[in-house]
């Protein structure tokens, strides 16, 4: 009963503390935009309003945009750019979508193979671009609830001042929206250029982010083999 758990430790880790954070977040929002409300001589909210309100969405929804952004333009820059020395990379000359017999797709492909590796045409061509398609796909999902509830909190916050409330498409435009936007954007890139930068010096023991201890800078994982 416990390899399973033994197996898949590393998402269960993972999606655990994703959840514990998210309870975590919505407690203290909660609490928080009562404090605001009291503040303004209105009525607290219940729990449940607040997790459906515009204002627990757009938080929630400009991070996640940010995260899968990053790793949708982390999985496609790897294709074909490459880092000397970094574990984050393909060894220089490995540039590109790699053979049929290198992927294991048609012919080549191992009896256990995925069933859509084996197959021709459009099952292929969709199964070899699943991951950077999912990704795009709750990037851009993401993207739209967070200026979709956005919109809704500006409006809000212009209404408790006197002024119009403004279109979707007005929104997007606005100083506000790229406020929330590029301040997630710029700390993702960052954190992704780090890990790339920082993977070809330093080193941890026992990670697969790492390369083996006494392999050399400029040295890949790959290249070590």
């Amino acid at each position: 009963m416990l390899r399973p758990v033994r197996d898949n430790a590393l998402s269960i880790l993972f999606f655990a503390l994703f959840v514990l954070a998210l309870i975590g977040q919505s407690i203290a929002g909660y609490l928080e935009n009562n404090e605001r409300l009291v503040q303004h001589s209105q009525p607290p909210e219940a729990f449940l309003e607040f997790l459906t309100s515009s204002e627990f969405v757009v938080d929630v929804a400009e991070n996640w945009q940010s995260e899968f952004l990053q790793f949708f333009l982390f999985i496609a820059a790897t294709i074909w750019l490459v880092q000397r020395g970094s574990p984050e990379s393909k060894k220089p000359g490995d540039e590109g979508v790699g053979s049929d017999k290198e992927q294991k797709v048609g012919r080549y492909a191992d009896p256990e193979s995925p069933d859509w590796a084996k197959r021709p045409g459009l099952p292929r061509l969709v199964f070899s671009n699943s991951l950077l398609l999912v990704m795009g796909a709750i990037f851009t999902l993401s993207w739209l609830a967070q200026s979709l509830a956005g919109t809704v909190v500006f409006n809000s916050e212009q209404a408790q001042h006197g002024q119009p409330p403004i279109a979707w498409a007005e929104y997007l435009v606005t100083s506000d929206f790229w406020n929330r936007t590029l301040q997630n954007w710029q700390s993702e890139f960052l954190a992704v250029g780090a890990m790339i930068a920082f993977s070809i010096f330093l080193r941890q023991r026992g990670s697969s982010e790492s390369k083996p201890v006494g392999v050399p800078h400029h040295v890949s994982a790959e290249e070590s083999q």
